[in-house]
């Protein structure tokens, strides 16, 4: 084992040590949030017992941090996504996530030329947060009209088309999932 991982091991019992503390907790109050043995954990603060995935994730989880932080991890690449915008259609997809799941875009859609919308199917949910502009959503036999601000989720499976209602282009906030995903929001009331 290399020097700096023996390190980043001996760290993790001085690491746990400090967070119990600064949440101001006890030895007794821990092991009972975490089920882990009172002994077994002043162990681990002391550095003399070894800690396992097994012990790290309800400690993760009481002190509401990554894995990646109790054990001093090393950064482990550039966590930006970089964004290649693709163009279909007059709509302009920015992606803002990596594959896999659900997907979000920043969509643009220009005006275009006054032809009747075609309305399309596909597998899955769409969810849509219009960042800009109003966007003119059709879905089924429904014309919705949806103003800065504004969202509007759907069964992709309903035909619907989306577009701008004017002569603006319209800046849409867009979340599509997979068959049997949804975008589950949670709104806090005051």
């Amino acid at each position: 084992m290399g020097n700096a991982r023996q390190d980043r091991l001996a760290g993790v019992g001085p690491r746990l040590r400090e967070l119990r503390r600064r949440r101001g907790m006890t030895l007794a109050g821990l092991a009972e949030e975490t089920g882990i043995n009172q002994s077994t954990l002043s162990r681990l603060e002391g550095g003399t017992r070894r800690p396992t995935l097994d012990m790290l994730l309800p400690l993760a989880e009481v002190y509401a941090v990554p894995l990646d932080e109790l054990v001093g991890a090393p950064p482990t690449g550039d966590p930006r996504i970089h964004l290649r915008p693709v163009t279909r259609g007059g709509m302009t997809y920015v992606p803002l996530s990596r594959p896999g799941g659900v997907q979000a875009h920043k969509l643009l859609i220009r005006p275009g030329p006054d032809t009747e919308p075609e309305l399309k199917t596909h597998e899955g949910f769409e969810w849509v947060y219009v960042l800009a502009g109003r966007l003119r959503l059709l879905l089924g036999e429904r014309r919705i009209v949806l103003g800065a601000g504004e969202a509007a989720e759907f069964d992709t499976h309903v035909p619907h088309w989306l577009g701008p209602d004017d002569e603006r282009t319209v800046e849409l906030l867009v979340l599509f999932g997979r068959q049997g995903e949804r975008a589950h929001l949670k709104v806090r009331t005051p």
